[in-house]
């Protein structure tokens, strides 16, 4: 466990998010390998049915992430004032509430599937495999979330070692998986998909077992499940719907935009598929620095101290600026030999408009990470409303371009889509936290 209500902010943010950015960059390596194993082995098609959904199994972990982000932000905020049973308590509610949404969730999904890649436009010929994929995606959705919240509570206490080594185990049975059941079992997609849920399976078990036996904090209890507390109750809804529905705020104007690219062939949804990866692991930064700031600013704010949070936010926006010029310089030195890195192909086609993509949105990163690190910050405080508006205005904005911009400009409206979302999406964030109590003159 690590207590960041003492000690010197900017040691205390750089050390606690490290773990955070391994792990992150573990998922993402996964990510990586298995669209260049689907690429490799099953070719651009499966690729593409893949890159179809991408943006649908995107908006199903981001908001099972963020629904198990949101919770733990209360229970950081119970650890940071020393409340050991509140935190019992809200671990179990986590898990009880979060099960019920997952389960939930997965029957809507499931049920309503066929109209869900009908609504995405997804190429007639590339349907079967697309269905076939995310299907299993869906399937899996519990296990996605039991392993989400036992790793964000772990990061809620401050110890993000132990998820980051049970991610590395997943991730390296995870490609194991996708070898095994891609080239050996001759599964196709599927294989993919399976090899996804079997990791997120074996990570929440090992995950489980050991924070149970290591923290005892963590060790529930019958009476910890009944009679839940109905002001907390109340209060992780907030937290996790919050940055549950906000994360999928996010993803839907993603998805509004992928419909759209589902239109404009094989080669431009490759190339997007492309364009995406490279650009999650550019914004690799802007996520590890996110979850930081939202135990860092909930342990603080439960203990009282603004001054430290106030500082915290400024450091982790410098932070994650320096990482925003490093992004654009890779994108205009080595972009083309990171697009063939992640799909294999060298179709002049995917590799140019992928290449445009990256240039100019990196351009325009250091706005995000203003963004990302406000929006979580203000997670942490318990201001839930401002960064939903935020994100409503950038879901409004990406529909609105599919319907006007990508339908006139082709791939170049999509490509100019994002830089002009974050301009509008930051103005209430800026505005909203100024208005806070984190930055009144006198300290809490």
């Amino acid at each position: 466990m690590k207590d960041l209500t003492k000690g010197k902010p900017s040691a205390l943010i750089l050390s606690f998010a490290l773990p955070v950015f391994l792990g992150n960059l573990l998922q993402l390596t996964y990510s990586l390998v298995d669209t260049r194993i689907v690429g490799t082995f099953l070719k651009e098609d499966a690729l593409a049915a893949v890159g179809a959904t991408s943006a649908l199994s995107g908006l199903i972990i981001g908001f099972l992430l963020g629904l198990a982000n949101g919770f733990a932000i209360i229970t950081a905020q119970k650890f940071g004032a020393g409340k050991k049973e509140s935190v019992r308590k809200s671990f179990a509610l986590s898990l009880m509430m979060g099960s019920a949404i997952a389960l939930l969730l997965t029957v809507i999904g499931l049920l309503f599937l066929h109209p869900i890649l009908t609504f995405l436009n997804v190429p007639e010929h590339l349907v079967n495999m697309a269905a076939q994929y995310i299907f299993i995606i869906i399937a899996g959705m519990l296990a996605t979330f039991l392993y989400d919240a036992c790793a964000a509570s772990l990061r809620a206490l401050g110890d993000t070692v132990t998820p980051l080594m049970i991610l590395a185990v997943s991730v390296a049975l995870n490609i194991a998986g996708d070898l095994f059941f891609i080239r050996v079992v001759k599964a196709g997609v599927r294989g993919a998909a399976i090899a996804t849920v079997l990791s997120q399976v074996l990570a929440f078990l090992v995950c489980w077992f050991y924070m149970v036996r290591r923290y005892e904090i963590l060790r529930l209890k019958r009476e910890d499940f009944v009679k839940p507390d109905k002001s907390m109750m109340k209060n992780m809804l907030s937290a996790g719907l919050s940055m549950g529905f906000m994360s999928s705020l996010v993803n839907l104007g993603t998805l509004a935009l992928q419909t759209s690219i589902n239109r404009l062939g094989r080669d431009i949804i490759v190339a997007h598929t492309a364009a995406r990866k490279i650009t999650e692991m550019f914004m690799i930064m802007f996520s590890v620095f996110g979850q930081t700031m939202a135990t860092f600013c909930g342990q603080n704010a439960g203990a009282g101290r603004m001054d430290r949070v106030r500082k915290g936010i400024g450091l982790a926006i410098m932070y994650t600026c320096i990482w925003s010029v490093f992004a654009a310089i890779l994108s205009f030195t080595i972009g083309k030999h990171l697009v063939y890195l992640v799909t294999g192909s060298r179709n002049e086609t995917v590799i140019l408009n992928a290449t445009n993509y990256l240039k100019f949105d990196t351009l325009f990163y250091f706005v995000t990470a203003v963004i990302s690190m406000l929006r979580n910050s203000m997670q942490g405080l318990g201001e839930y409303v401002i960064p939903l508006v935020s994100s409503s205005l950038e879901m409004i904005e990406k529909v609105i371009i599919a319907m006007t911009l990508v339908p006139l400009l082709g791939y170049t409206g999509v490509i100019v889509a994002e830089p002009i979302v974050w301009f509008i999406m930051v103005i209430p964030l800026i505005i909203k936290i100024f208005r806070m109590p984190v930055f009144e003159k006198k300290t809490v």
